[in-house]
């Protein structure tokens, strides 16, 4: 798979699409909160991977690439939300338009997991971007702590500290009832070993073990 890869077989490629798109869907909404820029995040992805496919290790026997998507996906997701606070700010100094009804809040209300949502952006909002990262990667995505590191570019030991302050902060939001348990699903549920979040996200992040 690695070397028909990097020779460019758009058959071998649409396999690791296959594979691998619901890890990185999964793992865009993570760093960004938002569905919509999760799909940005998995067509930029894709599109990185075939460009830097040449830099896979073709000799390397049995490893998966999930790692490898992962890390561009984290990379893609930074880029994205950089280009986002340039947008905003840019709309931000344009003069203010006329106050017009707003109807999102209440087609919101309809949506079934809008509470989830909430709770998910709270826990991303509490944390700075790297410990982000390493939660997204360690926790939801079950990546160990080598491979989180070969994903990000930074030593195990990075990963293992990132890991415990985010898990330091979580559990002080689950201790002063910023993130409560919900019933309902987030995310579509995944068919590839993803983990489910309807169960108490924040809950789970604080009190996990470590690897």
């Amino acid at each position: 798979m690695r070397a028909r890869i990097r020779a460019g077989d758009p058959d071998a490629f649409r396999d690791l699409f296959d594979e691998h798109v619901r890890s990185v869907y999964n793992h865009g909404f993570r760093l960004t909160g938002d569905w919509s820029v999760a799909d940005d995040v998995v067509s930029l992805t894709f599109l990185e991977a075939w460009r830097l496919r040449d830099r896979i290790d073709a000799g390397a026997e049995g490893g998966s690439l999930r790692p490898w998507l992962l890390g561009i996906a984290t990379n893609v997701a930074r880029n994205v939300r950089r280009a986002a606070r340039r947008h905003a700010g840019a709309l931000a100094r344009l003069p203010r338009a006329e106050v017009v009804p707003d109807f999102a809040d209440e087609v919101a209300t309809r949506i079934r997991d809008r509470d989830q949502l909430a709770r998910v952006r709270t826990a991303l909002a509490a944390l700075r971007q790297p410990e982000r990262e390493v939660l997204a990667l360690c926790v939801w995505s079950g990546l160990d702590y080598a491979q989180a590191a070969a994903a990000l570019g930074v030593p195990v030991g990075t990963v293992r500290s990132r890991l415990s302050r985010a898990r330091t902060k979580l559990h002080k939001l689950v201790t002063a009832g910023k993130l409560q348990p919900a019933g309902e699903t987030a995310e579509p549920a995944g068919d590839r070993g993803q983990v489910p979040v309807d169960r108490a996200i924040a809950v789970r992040f604080a009190q996990e073990n470590s690897r």
